[in-house]
């Protein structure tokens, strides 16, 4: 299962959810759910602009889990 690692990433580079979400012109509330469950499908245009706003590659955006619950306990 992958995982989303875009606050992890948003929060080193120093960005709060405003401010990436301004930079990456992407709705608010998309930054939102992505903090609140890193594991929910979104499109890659979405990956593509929030890549592009960190200033990553999309594979650093995204790591591989075992399991959902693993990563919650």
């Amino acid at each position: 299962m992958a995982r989303l690692k875009v606050q992890e990433v948003a929060e080193q580079k120093g960005f709060s959810m405003s401010k990436l979400q301004r930079t990456a012109d992407i709705a608010y509330r998309t930054i939102k759910l992505i903090y609140k469950d890193p594991y929910r499908d979104i499109n890659l245009s979405t990956l593509e602009k929030l890549a592009k706003a960190l200033g990553v590659k999309i594979c650093d955006l995204i790591e591989e889990t075992d399991n959902k619950l693993e990563e919650q306990g």
